[in-house]
């Protein structure tokens, strides 16, 4: 290498490290007067009667969740009760305008046991009657109790009846009136049959 360029790279590493210190202090200087930016709070969420939100910032907190269970677990139960009782209306309803009771209360008008008991006039007992026990005419089983009511007395009578083989013929096996007093009083006569013998207590069609 040439003397006059060694010298001259000398004299270029000697200048640098004769500036260094300045230069370190400078740049010191520089940082302390520089403006850092500052940490943002985080905002709340807005609640609900908090008013409209005007602003949005994209560190602002985030709302809870809720979870569906606390919004819809306290009403479950009462929808289920709900639901049930409307289904046992239906179905109680269904029982009532079937063609088993209203031949039930068409014999019991015509018995001279339940008109010398209940009067004339005989009727439901409640204004919303309620049709207890099975009516299940699709497997031949029928076997309910109702109250009823006339003009001299009230009463349930009991209504029961069975079919024997797939094809066969509904045959009665109780059909009684009980009274207030407790007395139970057999409606079939024997001398006057079978009032359901010719009567059609096959399933209804649906739909």
């Amino acid at each position: 290498m040439p003397p006059q360029k060694a010298s001259s790279l000398l004299c270029k590493w000697q200048s640098l490290i004769l500036c260094q210190p300045h230069f370190l202090r400078q740049q010191s200087s520089l940082l302390k007067h520089a403006r850092l930016p500052t940490h943002r709070t985080l905002i709340a969420a807005p609640q609900p009667n908090s008013g409209p939100l005007m602003s949005r910032r994209s560190d602002r907190a985030l709302p809870a969740i809720i979870s569906p269970w606390r919004v819809w677990g306290p009403s479950l139960p009462i929808f289920v009760i709900i639901l049930t009782v409307s289904a046992l209306c239906i179905f109680n309803y269904q029982k009532s305008s079937s063609s088993v009771v209203a031949a039930t209360l068409y014999a019991l008008r015509t018995s001279e046991v339940g008109r010398r008991e209940l009067g004339d006039e005989i009727y439901f007992r409640d204004m919303w009657p309620w049709i207890w026990g099975e009516m299940n005419q699709l497997h031949g089983r029928v076997d309910i109790h109702f109250g009823v009511k006339g003009t001299k007395g009230r009463g349930v009578m009991r209504f029961k009846s069975e079919r024997r083989g797939r094809m066969g013929k509904f045959e009665t096996k109780e059909w009684s009136l009980e009274t207030e007093d407790g007395r139970k009083l057999q409606l079939l006569d024997e001398g006057r049959g079978d009032p359901f013998k010719n009567t059609s207590l096959e399933a209804e069609p649906t739909g």
